[in-house]
């Protein structure tokens, strides 16, 4: 029997070891396939940069011709292909996690190479040419990264020609903008090509340079910016501007509807799924928004009886449109009130969340030239971007639910957040996945009623109708690329029922136009989250802490919503401890 007893125990141990060796055989692999694709994927992209982050450093422009395009889509195929040899159930504890979140990583950019988006490089308020706004109002402080930025100067030209002929590719198949939303887009091009010598904007980071180059280097620097600017900037953005007008505009798309494109239904269910995660019907989408829309109306309606206001919703949002007292006198007033607002957000944001990232941010007007085709604001690590252009359309009443969204504990926060975090491949601690991070941002609006930043009945509104703005992307988005709304009628659905002005809920409109399926991610993502902590509470009981909760969401850096969901399942599994409880997941300390 003794014997018996023995043979089983070391079966035992035997398929116990076994299952180890195979546990750490696909952690191996798996480990070995993201580190030399995300090397290589930034590689490829180096020398971009963007309102949300600057590229590693580089001397020249990404390659963006088909070619490459064709090689990148055969790349990826081979990384998936090697995925699909791992066996996630092999994979434990974030193991499993970050198989679920890089497959879906490398899925969409496929799926994105597929479809040739890259023949469509732009949108209604960004676009290859104005990106490189930041990498010029970027800060450098040495002669090679000044030599490195006059590097990206002269290789412009390159740059641009590949884009415009993968333009010519799209124009060619029917896959373009729309013309509708291209009126007035090309500002920005010109405004490079007016601007000569010292006044242009690539010239900018040579105006104040650090005492610590000398002057006969910061001479030969200069000199060397204001050739590549002649010789290279200028003509390049000037060919670019001919191509728009004489070509591009002319021969683009009359419809809008995403549907309309090559492959349309596919390529507009695809962007669903990249946008918000899930697997969800524009048809249901509609649906939930018009639900969404008709509680929130009710709370609209509630707020309103709270001002006194005496006369009918629409006449509500007149008053609110046209009141002086709404609406700032100088860009410096929005601004500074924006700061106020930052600022009380940093004494009540420790009471929310426990674990908060060492980098600050900045509150800045959105640079001119891309002003006025700009959204309100917009945030990212070290930055907060408000629109100081058209103050009429920039109502204080809805200052403190984008201060939130944008600075924190919105974008400025949790991006740096995810930075900083050690323990996570840099997959998840750089990577943005839209639904998790703009409905983090919304979900921050909500948290500003529970942390006392609104303080009258018309900040709130603000607040609900910025809450209505987003639901009734759900119905706009599916309305314009799906049941093929025209671009009034997206319009006019806004101007109904939110209390957005005519101006923002034009520039909205396009950007929904040319950016499909991206404004679902906001309402759906902050759905998620808040379905997330009422299922914690429920759970936890007394035992819920909602620091522990917010700690438990920002620590997984930028995931899909069912990964979400499943870190929350865990967290209650776990008895709602915070993740930080062990201090082994983060090198940053709260200040």
């Amino acid at each position: 029997m003794n014997k018996l007893f023995a043979s089983l125990g070391c079966a035992v141990c035997l398929a116990a070891t076994t299952a180890q060796a195979r546990a750490d055989d696909a952690a191996s692999r798996f480990r070995a396939i993201y580190t030399q694709e995300w090397t290589w994927r930034q590689d490829q992209f180096r020398g971009l940069d963007d309102e949300d982050s600057q590229g590693a450093p580089s001397d020249h422009l990404p390659r963006v011709d088909a070619a490459t395009q064709a090689m990148r889509e055969h790349y990826w195929a081979g990384v998936l292909k090697k995925l699909d040899a791992i066996k996630p159930a092999e994979l434990h504890g974030e193991g499993a996690v970050d198989y679920a979140v890089y497959r879906f990583q490398i899925e969409t950019l496929l799926a994105d190479q597929h479809f040739r988006t890259w023949e469509m490089p732009f949108n209604s308020d960004s676009g290859f040419w104005s990106d490189l706004g930041f990498t010029a109002r970027a800060t450098y402080a040495t002669p090679q990264e000044y030599r490195d930025y006059i590097g990206k100067l002269r290789d412009i030209p390159r740059y641009f020609g590949e884009e415009t002929d993968n333009m010519r590719l799209g124009l060619a198949r029917g896959f373009s903008q729309p013309k509708v939303v291209l009126q007035g887009r090309t500002q920005s091009i010109s405004e490079v090509i007016d601007a000569p010598g010292e006044s242009n904007l690539f010239y900018t980071p040579f105006k104040h340079m650090p005492a610590s180059i000398p002057a006969a280097g910061q001479a030969r620097l200069r000199a060397e910016a204001l050739a590549a600017i002649r010789d290279a900037v200028i003509p390049a953005y000037a060919k670019l501007l001919r191509f728009m007008q004489d070509e591009y505009i002319p021969e683009a798309r009359t419809g809008i509807a995403a549907e309309d494109l090559p492959d349309g239904k596919a390529f507009y269910q695809a962007q669903i799924r990249e946008y918000t995660t899930l697997d969800m019907s524009p048809d249901a989408i509609h649906r939930l928004g018009l639900a969404q829309m008709a509680i929130i109306h009710r709370q609209m309606l509630d707020t309103i009886r709270q001002t006194g206001f005496k006369g009918s919703f629409a006449e509500f949002l007149h008053f609110l449109r046209t009141d002086p007292r709404f609406y700032a006198k100088t860009p410096d007033e929005l601004l500074k009130d924006a700061a106020w607002i930052a600022k009380e957000v940093d004494g009540k944001v420790g009471d929310y969340i426990g674990r908060l990232p060492r980098r600050r941010f900045a509150i800045e007007p959105v640079p001119a030239d891309l002003a006025p085709i700009y959204t309100g604001g917009r945030g990212g690590p070290g930055i907060y971007l408000v629109n100081t252009y058209n103050l009429p359309a920039r109502p204080l009443y809805s200052l403190p639910a984008l201060t939130l969204h944008e600075s924190s504990p919105g974008h400025a926060l949790q991006m740096p957040l995810a930075a900083e975090m050690q323990g996570l491949p840099d997959f998840r601690r750089y990577a943005y996945i839209s639904a998790y991070g703009e409905g983090w941002a919304l979900y921050c609006e909500y948290l500003g009623q529970e942390m006392g930043i609104y303080h009258t009945p018309y900040e709130q509104f603000g607040y609900l109708s910025y809450q209505a703005w987003r639901a009734a992307r759900l119905v706009v988005d599916t309305g314009i690329h799906h049941l093929h709304w025209t671009r009034k009628q997206a319009q006019d659905y806004l101007r109904e029922n939110t209390a957005l002005a005519d101006h923002e809920i034009e520039t909205e409109v396009d950007r929904y136009i040319a950016w499909p399926a991206q404004a679902l991610s906001y309402y759906l993502g902050e759905m998620a989250i808040r379905q997330d902590r009422a299922r914690a509470k429920q759970a936890l009981g007394a035992k819920f802490d909602i620091r522990a909760f917010h700690d438990a969401v920002l620590s997984t850096g930028s995931v899909p919503l069912p990964v979400l969901d499943a870190r929350i399942d865990r967290f209650i599994a776990g008895g709602g401890k915070s993740p930080y409880a062990d201090e082994k997941h983060c090198d940053c300390k709260s200040p």
